[in-house]
């Protein structure tokens, strides 16, 4: 890889500003100053340096994220603040996007990254990737709610949805319950409620596949994933 384009992939300024700094002997790679912007170079294997920092360069960036409610899971909005609006200039330079989205009052666990693949395979509706939700619901939840939830629901637009797994954490005036789906509809975890008679207070994704939401993160903070949560979701298999 050219070292201009790895030095503006990585958010250091246009091909041109990169320019300005091999010219000013600021890259180092392997303790040699280059300034050719076309010199090759192995993002793997040699050590490259700016003013002296050492650059790490990664292909890939896999954020998870405790979003807030509030912030629409977009890359950009006029009107709206973005998750994408809450990364750090390092992290946001590699453009992630959000894997798939929460609505805007909703908190819990946003997986952002740049790996398309990823992305797709974690989406597709073929996969049924699992999502498990905490939720507050209004009214008092059943044992018949259970039933029909595994059974499957009819939406306000007449669509089925598949077998959800709901577990009561505590029933009452307001129940405390978790929910896990297969599926992505629109509103789907509130739509199902709406369907027996129940309205969503507070909605919180707790789970994707085998992720799971790190409670330690506030909301608004987010962090890299580790190597092995990295590893999980590439080998992950999910069903057809």
């Amino acid at each position: 890889m050219r070292i201009d384009k790895l030095l503006a992939n990585l958010g250091f300024g246009s091909r041109k500003d990169v320019k300005s700094l091999l010219k000013s002997k600021a890259v180092k790679v392997n303790d040699e100053v280059i300034k050719d912007a076309k010199q090759q170079v192995d993002p793997e294997n040699d050590v490259i340096t700016l003013h002296g920092d050492v650059v790490e360069y990664k292909e890939f960036i896999y954020l998870m994220m405790n979003k807030p409610p509030g912030v629409i899971s977009a890359t950009e909005d006029t009107r709206e603040e973005t998750v994408v609006d809450l990364l750090e200039i390092e992290d946001a330079v590699f453009n992630p996007f959000p894997v798939g989205r929460l609505d805007k009052d909703t908190e819990g666990l946003l997986l952002l990254t740049n790996d398309g693949k990823l992305s797709h395979r974690l989406l597709s509706p073929k996969k049924h990737v699992p999502k498990t939700y905490f939720a507050v619901i209004k009214g008092v939840v059943t044992e018949e709610d259970i039933e029909s939830f595994k059974k499957g629901v009819m939406l306000d637009d007449g669509y089925v949805t598949k077998p959800g797994d709901l577990v009561i954490l505590k029933s009452g005036e307001t129940s405390d319950i978790e929910l896990t789906i297969s599926e992505g509809k629109f509103h789907q975890v509130k739509r199902m409620f709406e369907s027996v008679g129940k309205k969503v207070m507070y909605l919180k994704r707790m789970s994707m596949g085998p992720l799971e939401l790190d409670e330690t993160l506030e909301l608004g903070e987010y962090r890299e994933l580790t190597t092995e949560e990295i590893d999980m979701l590439l080998q992950y298999e999910v069903n057809e």
